[in-house]
């Protein structure tokens, strides 16, 4: 059975991200699955969206799904930095940016990439097949030292030093190259009580494998910056993130961004020439009810933030 990816914080995503006016055009520059692009474009008939995915096989799923929209909806096979970095030449300015920094079900169910520790895979990891170290590559040119430091850094694994020493161990023999040995090796090196935790004890350790395998961490805040330069006047832009290390670049930056503006707040027209002003529309992160939490169990750890540039040379 085919599994189909829920988009977590919809209705607030939509509520802070809707059109303000008829045929705006949006990015969508971590695609997935489609879920909140098919919500956006069946609710804003005018709208148009450009799908951007690393993965090509994700991508093809999202096709398929948004095949009703036809022409409103373009694609394009590349990370979100690279697009924003180099913006397509035909693509208007855009009026919406919406980043879900989450890994989607398929993923995890269907990708057999060994981004799960409940199904015995190779760890491959990455979104982008074509290019750079798999888990199992990674794992193995790693020394002990950096390997905890991968797992406290991306992850804040408490026990990422005791990790780290048994999988240096375990190497000297074989390579660790499948998801059930790292995840039998982890719940053995940590304390008991850590096993019985409410989440599995490798939780933390795949976490921080996947982020240094995609890069993650350290395109984030590239990927905003060039993000947030091709934002339209009045564009906005949202980000949900799905961890405090994630969610904390997401608030600095936006902050940063809100503050770059030398215009005094009383005066009724700025005459910055340098970045124009930027409105946070969420000065807390928005995080997902009750019933959510209970229907989508990946949006527990959600997080969503979104801000605005306002008018050129205009004050709100």
């Amino acid at each position: 059975m085919e599994v189909i990816h829920t988009p977590v914080l919809l209705e607030e995503t939509i509520q802070h991200l809707a059109p303000r006016r008829e045929g705006e055009f949006m990015v969508d520059a971590t695609l997935g699955e489609g879920g909140h692009s098919a919500a956006f474009l069946e609710r804003f008939p005018t709208l148009r969206i450009a799908g951007v995915d690393a993965d090509e096989e994700i991508q093809g799923r999202a096709m398929e799904r948004l095949i009703p929209f036809g022409s409103r909806i373009c694609f394009y096979k590349c990370w979100a930095e690279e697009f924003f970095t180099d913006y397509p030449a035909e693509l208007p300015s855009p009026d919406t940016i919406l980043f879900d920094l989450g890994i989607s079900l398929y993923h995890y169910e269907d990708s057999g990439r060994g981004f799960s520790f409940n199904r015995d895979e190779y760890l491959d990891m990455r979104i982008d097949t074509s290019r750079g170290k798999t888990a199992a590559e990674l794992i193995a040119s790693l020394s002990e030292k950096d390997f905890a430091d991968l797992l406290y850094n991306n992850a804040g694994e408490r026990y990422s030093r005791r990790i780290a020493s048994a999988v240096h161990r375990a190497k000297k023999h074989s390579p660790i190259t499948t998801t059930a040995a790292l995840a039998e090796l982890v719940a053995i090196v940590v304390p008991a009580v850590y096993r019985r935790g409410p989440i599995h004890p490798a939780t933390r350790t795949f976490q921080a494998l996947r982020m240094e395998v995609n890069g993650e961490g350290e395109r984030l805040l590239s990927m905003l910056e060039a993000a947030f330069k091709r934002l339209s006047p009045g564009g906005r832009m949202g980000v949900i993130s799905f961890h405090s290390g994630e969610d904390r670049v997401v608030k600095n930056f936006f902050r940063d961004k809100s503050r770059d503006s030398t215009c005094p707040s009383e005066a009724p027209i700025c005459r910055n020439e340098g970045n124009p002003p930027v409105n946070i529309l969420t000065r807390k992160p928005i995080t997902a009810g009750k019933e959510e939490c209970r229907n989508n169990p990946p949006s527990r750890s959600a997080k969503f933030r979104a801000a605005e540039i306002l008018g050129i040379g205009v004050h709100s």
